[in-house]
């Protein structure tokens, strides 16, 4: 599995659209294939600073979605109202430090190679 997180500034008068397209954004993400979970979160100190973490079965099916037309769409509408470029990282888990049995650890090709 690997965790994608997602940093976004946004203008200060653009909020509400931008939570909107955020929501839209894991709407359409939670029905594609090897997603496994997500939270959107608002920074209390810096209003404009969002962070978008989800879970992924593996780098390939976050790619798919990533490079979707849908998802492309969602993004274009989204990028208008952004201070700066976002901002994506991908991470992979430490199995050695995960309590997941070796069987699973398949499911994640980053660690692999």
């Amino acid at each position: 599995m690997i965790k994608i997180i997602i940093e976004r500034h946004g203008q200060p008068d653009k909020a509400a659209e931008m939570e909107s397209l955020l929501v839209d954004l894991r709407t359409k993400a939670v029905q594609q294939r090897g997603y496994v979970s997500g939270e959107t979160l608002r920074s209390i100190d810096d209003p404009s600073h969002w962070l978008v973490i989800s879970t992924w079965l593996d780098i390939e099916l976050w790619k798919a979605w990533e490079t979707s037309a849908e998802r492309r769409e969602i993004a274009s509408r989204l990028e208008p109202l952004l201070a700066a470029p976002e901002k994506a990282s991908i991470f992979s888990f430490v199995w050695e430090a995960c309590w997941w049995p070796p069987d699973l650890q398949r499911y994640n090709k980053v660690a692999k190679s």
